[in-house]
């Protein structure tokens, strides 16, 4: 059985494998890669990469989810609580 090792996950110090990757990290907390974008120490990581990169001792993990949606649209098509200018 592998070692244990403390990162940061958002902001909170947590237990994972010695030998797991970022993408063995978004599978244990059941979360979808097709809608996060990942930042591991300060550098946006590429999705392709994420079951290639191993987490180390210490390393700080962000994981920012994607929300569909927007601002509602008035009957002439444009944004509430934007000024336009004319």
């Amino acid at each position: 059985m592998a070692e244990s090792i403390q990162i940061h996950v958002n902001g909170e110090q947590r237990a994972c494998r010695s030998d797991a990757t970022v993408g063995d990290l978004l599978r244990e907390l059941a979360i979808q890669t097709e809608r996060v974008a990942v930042e591991l120490n300060l550098e946006i990581m590429d999705r392709k990469d994420f079951d290639r990169q191993s987490l180390k001792p210490g390393d700080r993990v962000e994981i920012l989810g994607f929300i569909g949606g927007g601002a509602p649209v008035d009957a002439q098509g444009l944004g509430r609580g934007v000024v336009y200018a004319d």
